[in-house]
């Protein structure tokens, strides 16, 4: 999996390719906390539209970074979640916990 972080504005966006397990787990965390080590950014969105197979450690993950960015009161938005990804997402019930949404780049 490739973790790529970039800013614009007050946003960072996390985006993913490939797939989302452990072996990502370090790229993904180091992503997510210079996101949230920066006091300019009040949101986090995570673009899964490259992302083609997320597994139980992929879950873990996103949930840690919706615990710290829950501490810091900055929401955390899942883009582009399409095909199996969606369908995992959804079995595991998180659209109650995250916002999902398309974007127009999505």
């Amino acid at each position: 999996m490739q973790a790529l972080l970039t800013t614009e504005h007050h946003t960072a966006r996390i985006r993913l390719t490939g797939r989302f397990d452990f072996s990502g787990h370090r790229e993904f965390k180091h992503c997510y906390e210079t996101a949230l080590n920066e006091p300019a950014i009040r949101q986090i969105d995570v673009d899964m539209k490259d992302v083609e197979y997320l597994d139980s450690s992929a879950l873990g993950m996103l949930l840690l970074l919706k615990d710290h960015a829950d501490a810091m009161a900055l929401p955390v938005y899942l883009l582009n979640c399409g095909g199996m990804v969606k369908e995992i997402l959804d079995v595991a019930n998180f659209g109650v916990m995250f916002d999902m949404r398309q974007d127009a780049n999505g």
